[in-house]
């Protein structure tokens, strides 16, 4: 059986360190590469270090938080929730069940599905209620603006999305105060924190995990994140997109390709 076996599922911490209970939420399906900036904060939890303690310095796992995952969507569970890439996770929990109610999370994390829906009205709920309790952060990444939005979490609120989504994000009337995401990688207002495209969930979780020392003792969040290289990249984007410029060779590629078939 591997180390890594049913990690994060229950608390292993011998003591009485904090537990964080953090609830994946796909409702609908995601993309891989945004679900997977979870593991930022698996890789900071007692459980991953105290397998590996043969890896980590014994102070890194004395104040390491125990950490609690769930997988959260609207099939039962041990249902398979679809992923990009040919990929699955099974839920561990329904939204209904009583273990995620509102009050039960720490941190609600909502990778990017279809941005199209539709979302199940009861989805929606559970997140809107999530949202609204006291003490539960919600980090939405990528297309989970969409979903975010349709919760109503974005009335009022500074937030990001993917670059070339804005106008999008825009049309759909979610009642945002600004939208952010042709500028940063990531945004936090109030317990609400967004990101912009797909691997911006790595940017997302570093900094909230800097901005959480409640949660994240600082000096376990930058010895781990020198060894998983991340949260390096800052907040602003370097620079414009350049869309518009590949497309444009793309066309011109297929067109050629296309000229020397007919020759």
């Amino acid at each position: 059986m591997s180390i890594f076996t049913d990690i994060n599922k229950v608390s292993r911490a011998p003591d009485n360190r904090q537990v964080i209970y953090i609830g994946v939420f796909i409702p609908t399906d995601c993309q891989l590469l945004d679900a997977a900036g979870i593991d930022i904060f698996a890789s900071l939890s007692y459980e991953y270090m105290a397998v590996l303690e043969d890896l980590v310095p014994k102070p890194a796992i004395d104040c390491a938080p125990s950490i609690l995952i769930h997988y959260i969507g609207s099939v039962q569970p041990g249902e398979r929730i679809p992923m990009t890439a040919n990929q699955t996770v099974l839920a561990t929990n329904h939204y209904d069940d009583l273990e995620v109610a509102p009050g039960k999370l720490n941190i609600v994390y909502v990778p990017g599905p279809d941005p199209s829906g539709p979302f199940p009205p009861g989805a929606l709920e559970w997140l809107a209620k999530q949202a609204a309790t006291d003490g539960v952060d919600v980090l939405s990444v990528c297309t989970g603006i969409f979903l975010c939005g349709a919760a109503g979490l974005l009335k009022g609120k500074d937030v990001c999305g993917p670059r070339a989504m804005q106008d999008l994000i825009r049309g759909m009337g979610y009642g945002e105060k600004s939208l952010k995401g042709d500028e940063l990688r990531w945004l936090q207002d109030g317990n609400f924190w967004s990101s912009g495209g797909v691997t911006n969930a790595n940017d997302l979780v570093a900094a909230y995990c800097r901005a959480s020392p409640h949660y994240f003792p600082r000096p376990l969040v930058e010895f781990i994140f020198e060894q998983l290289d991340v949260g390096e990249r800052p907040q602003k984007y370097p620079g414009e997109m350049n869309l518009v410029k590949y497309v444009e060779e793309m066309s011109a590629l297929s067109s050629g390709s296309a000229a020397k078939v007919a020759a």
